[in-house]
């Protein structure tokens, strides 16, 4: 089973936001950085999501030792 995530590691630029969500996807990385600085210059609130989406996910490694007890 597949869990969302945001990745701490090397794949991050920002938060790691895109990266987790492209992991959870099975998308290349560069898709959903386009897709969030897009998203930037248009009406729609991409920055709030962003920022909801920073909260709420979980940091993988926080993720993984929760898996382990």
């Amino acid at each position: 089973m597949k869990k969302l995530f945001r990745e701490t590691g090397s794949d991050k630029m920002l938060s790691g936001v895109a990266s987790g969500l492209a992991h959870y996807f099975d998308i290349d990385v560069t898709l959903f950085r386009l897709i969030f600085a897009l998203g930037f210059f248009t009406p729609m609130p991409v920055v709030i999501t962003y920022i909801i989406l920073w909260i709420v996910m979980p940091k993988k490694e926080s993720y993984l030792i929760q898996q382990n007890h």
